[in-house]
């Protein structure tokens, strides 16, 4: 299960700095106390050790969170799959770790 915080408003990346990441990157969409983002660490975890070239970023989400809403996050937990800061997939409240590692591989062909 990962332990790693989702980052505040304060502390997440702007959406410019999103854009600009080169490579491999997994933003995760999502908060501490929501019962589907905690749900889906395990399957998430073990995905990601799988596909060790994806930079992970854990977003706090919620009203007046503009990273957020800047990708239209719905629901809980959203994955944003980029390349070079390009949107090239996404998962909503993905349950298994078979279908975020396809995703992942996918993406990143």
């Amino acid at each position: 299960m990962s332990t790693k915080p989702y980052l505040s408003n304060v502390e997440a990346p702007t959406r410019a700095e999103i854009d600009a990441l080169p490579g491999l990157t997994l933003l995760e969409f999502g908060t501490d106390w929501c019962g589907h983002c905690r749900a889906a660490q395990p399957a998430l975890a073990q995905a990601l050790s799988q596909h060790g070239q994806w930079r992970h970023i854990k977003v706090e989400d919620g009203q007046g969170h503009a990273l957020g809403r800047s990708f239209r996050v719905k629901l809980w937990p959203t994955l944003v799959l980029l390349r070079d800061g390009q949107e090239v997939a996404r998962l909503v409240r993905p349950r298994r770790a078979n279908d975020i590692s396809a995703a992942l591989s996918q993406a990143q062909a």
